[in-house]
């Protein structure tokens, strides 16, 4: 189960308790989440996480959506058998969208705001922090150096996106581009990481509430 193994090390890696399976919230029919998503989305993306909230703004409901195709070429194509060009675009969908669910679920069990613009940031991260740590236990203990080169340097944003939605996806891409650049220099360049200070850098990281998140990625 890909999206299990998922959530499984990102919380490890964040060092981060939830009682959840993200799979108890998986929808795989885009059909049921009509009159749900927001109708002047002219996207259909393989990836959303969906929040229903009460009148006083606190969470009631929480789904996340994610294409049955990419679930499929994943559990064909295991990342976490072996990562590669071929299945990567698949994992960065599936691991955005689990990095959404635990961050969003965590946050809110210690009735604590998310803004959106700090749940794509987070994941962003996730998905540099992750690969680094996946793609060195597939190559014997030995952390790749090119990983931030590879996902923030070849990047297309959707043309669909409303100008608000586009702002926001490339504003989290910019701050997690520098903040991941500080991490590969200071903790993975030259294949030789600094595995317990990257841990604990990144868990610090993870615990900065929105606007300090923002502040300290780009410092």
């Amino acid at each position: 189960m890909v999206l299990r193994a998922l959530q499984t090390l990102l919380s490890r890696l964040y060092d981060v308790d939830l009682d959840y399976d993200v799979y108890d919230f998986l929808v795989t029919d885009r059909r049921a989440l009509a009159g749900v998503t927001p109708e002047n989305d002219r996207r259909a993306p393989e990836e959303e996480l969906l929040l229903v909230e009460a009148g006083d703004g606190a969470a009631v409901g929480v789904a996340l959506y994610i294409d049955p195709s990419v679930l499929k070429r994943l559990e064909e194509s295991d990342p976490f058998g072996e990562l590669t060009e071929a299945n990567l675009a698949d994992y960065c969908t599936a691991l955005e969208g689990v990095s959404h669910f635990l961050y969003c679920a965590w946050r809110l069990g210690g009735d604590a705001p998310v803004s959106l613009l700090e749940l794509e940031t987070q994941a962003e991260v996730d998905k540099y922090a992750a690969t680094v740590f996946l793609v060195a236990d597939q190559q014997g203990g030995r952390y790749p150096a090119q990983v931030h080169a590879r996902l923030f340097d070849r990047v297309t944003f959707d043309s669909r996106l409303e100008p608000e939605q586009y702002d926001r996806y490339r504003t989290a891409h910019r701050c997690a581009a520098s903040y991941c650049r500080r991490l590969e220099s200071k903790f993975v360049s030259r294949g030789k990481a600094r595995t317990e200070a990257l841990l604990r850098e990144l868990r610090k990281f993870y615990r900065l509430g929105s606007t300090a998140k923002l502040r300290y990625a780009l410092a």
